[in-house]
């Protein structure tokens, strides 16, 4: 059953490890450039921080991103060519009432299918997601974003927890579709939607987020970015924590003692241009409350989403295993 299974399969098993192959030496390319890039921009003579930051992000920027849109979408399109035709095309063309009176079990047959079909996936999303994480490790050390909505799902080991599910969701919605069509663009759906869902729903809440007061500062907010609040107060946006998920878009200017500043104390420092007011601002002594999950929380992160991915396809297989049993006509 399983070198049959692997005869099957071997044509898109094959397809997708030629696709990986080029891909692979795409992002074997573009990480030895980044590195270059990272080596010649930090620590050398006159470069700063900032200057590095540019040039990489000048550099590899697009890049990335349309590379890390790729490792996301690699989950969906197996999901859906892979997983949602394997039981459906069996139940629209007619073939099961042949596959499934066998010597071997209807439960034999699936688990051996599913095993081939979900690990295969698994493994090529694996490569591909270590590939990508090992190629834009130089741009994370200078931006710390890595939990950024977009970037998350790019890296490390969450992309094979969304590669499991997405097998074996399309495998069950193949099963009750019977439809090799609809499953399959039921399956991209049903994947896509989840993606979204959860960075803006499910994801912020996976760990107690943490209230603190951190200093103000220029550099740890989009510019300077204050308007006038509610009650008198000042409120700058963008804050950002380096390697830190905010979860505020900003919040009131605080003094020493937790009170917000009024905005006389704001316009006052607004007599000269930006880098004046930035630091005119920094020596007062100012405060803003941000809601965020710490640095040090990624990897807890990325355990829990590949978890969770992982019990969602558990409950699929789960629900395939007692469905295939109690017969199709």
């Amino acid at each position: 059953m399983m070198w049959l299974t692997w005869r099957q399969f071997r044509g898109q098993a094959l397809t997708a490890f030629a696709v990986l192959a080029a891909l692979a030496i795409y992002l074997v390319i573009l990480g030895v450039r980044t590195r270059h890039t990272y080596e010649v921009n930090v620590g050398c003579t006159g470069c700063t921080a900032e200057s590095a930051r540019d040039a990489m992000e000048n550099a590899y920027n697009a890049a990335l991103l349309l590379s890390g849109l790729l490792v996301t979408l690699v989950p969906a399109l197996l999901g859906a060519f892979w997983g949602a035709p394997l039981v459906a095309r069996e139940l629209e063309t007619g073939t099961h009432r042949l596959v499934w009176n066998q010597s071997i079990t209807r439960t034999r047959w699936l688990a051996i299918k599913l095993a081939v079909v979900a690990l295969t996936g698994a493994a090529l999303t694996g490569a591909l997601s270590a590939l990508f994480t090992w190629a834009a490790s130089p741009y994370d050390k200078l931006f710390g974003t890595r939990f950024e909505p977009l970037l998350f799902p790019t890296r490390n080991i969450a992309p094979i927890g969304y590669a499991v599910f997405a097998v074996l969701a399309g495998v069950t919605i193949g099963l009750l579709a019977r439809r090799t069509v609809l499953a399959m663009a039921i399956t991209l759906a049903a994947f896509l939607g989840l993606q979204i869902l959860m960075p803006t729903v499910i994801r912020p809440h996976l760990q107690p987020a943490v209230t603190d007061v951190t200093k103000y500062s220029g550099a740890g907010t989009q510019g300077i970015g204050i308007s006038g609040g509610g009650g008198g107060g000042v409120r700058v946006e963008g804050v950002n924590l380096p390697g830190a998920w905010v979860l505020t878009d900003g919040g009131n200017l605080l003094d020493s003692a937790g009170k917000p500043i009024g905005r006389e104390v704001a316009e006052s420092c607004m007599t000269g241009g930006p880098g004046k007011a930035i630091a005119c601002l920094e020596a007062k002594n100012l405060y803003v409350k941000v809601t965020y999950q710490p640095a040090d929380r990624y990897w807890t992160f990325q355990w829990l989403e590949f978890a969770a991915y992982l019990l969602l396809a558990g409950l699929f297989a789960g629900f395939a295993f007692w469905r295939i049993p109690r017969g199709f006509s």
